[in-house]
């Protein structure tokens, strides 16, 4: 009897729970004992397809524990939500907070699921009476919605954009807050953040979703401090060069950032911590 090859086998995130935290982690386990980092964000934090994503490389290079709190297509709302997160956040010596989307987060205009904040829940009355041709029905992802309604009519997707943002800035304000530590604001992308003026009409944008310069520069004056990785993809390179995938997940992992990203952010980051330590 013979089998086919299906791929490289996947990863084990060793998945795991801290505390009364309803949210699924990615292990393994640390002992939430002082002093550690605690590392906040979104599918980059996680490292979805990275055999060793940036916290655990902090890790390595700094010898203190790094908590990785990261959660798959978060937004703010996950945590924003999660009295224990901020607790242990709180108890760290500092907390990384990657910056995430503005789209993943219940707004005035539609609301999101309490934990997998990209699941698209229910568009409010406001914004039906907006979209009064717009059957909401039919969305399960918010990317695929505001996609749709982004193309449906640019003009009126101004207002929903704006929206998000002044959320957005509201939301980050109070995550922040609630960390009583000492905060490291970080903007991970393959590109800078853009000025307002500088978004197209009619484009979604590039993640992280609709955050600004001027957006970031408002909010990072919340935070301890803040840094910058940008690393543009290489081209010359497969997609998802260095990522464990299988060839179900070559899309979805070819539009996420590669190692050399997380190589990039751990050897950022630990300049920055080491700095404030």
């Amino acid at each position: 009897m013979t089998y086919d090859a299906v791929g490289p086998a996947p990863l084990d995130y060793l998945p795991c729970r801290h505390g009364t935290s309803k949210l699924m982690f990615r292990g393994p386990r640390r002992r939430l004992e002082a002093p550690y980092i605690a590392f906040l964000g979104g599918t980059e934090t996680y490292g979805k397809f990275i055999e060793e994503p940036f916290p655990a490389r902090v890790e390595a290079e700094i010898g203190k524990t790094c908590v990785n709190f990261g959660f798959p297509n978060a937004g703010i709302d996950a945590f924003a939500h999660d009295p224990f997160v901020a607790q242990a956040a709180s108890q760290a010596d500092v907390t990384v907070v990657q910056v995430m989307g503005a789209q993943n987060m219940t707004n005035r205009f539609y609301s999101v699921h309490r934990r997998r904040n990209d699941r698209f829940v229910g568009a409010s009355a406001l914004l039906q009476t907006i979209y009064r041709e717009v059957d909401f029905s039919q969305f399960h992802f918010n990317r695929h919605m505001l996609t749709h309604l982004m193309q449906v009519s640019p003009e009126r997707f101004e207002a929903v954009r704006a929206e998000l943002q002044q959320a957005w800035m509201a939301r980050m304000r109070l995550m922040l807050g609630q960390i009583q530590g000492r905060t490291l604001l970080l903007w991970l992308a393959d590109r800078p953040p853009v000025a307002t003026a500088a978004q197209p009409l009619g484009e979604l944008g590039h993640d992280p979703l609709f955050v600004t310069r001027e957006m970031l520069d408002a909010v990072a004056q919340h935070a301890t401090a803040k840094i910058e990785v940008v690393t543009p993809k290489d081209p010359s390179a497969g997609p998802t060069a260095g990522m464990v995938v299988s060839e179900f997940e070559v899309q979805a992992a070819s539009e996420m950032l590669g190692p050399m990203a997380h190589a990039s952010a751990a050897a950022a980051l630990t300049d920055a911590l080491q700095s404030m330590s």
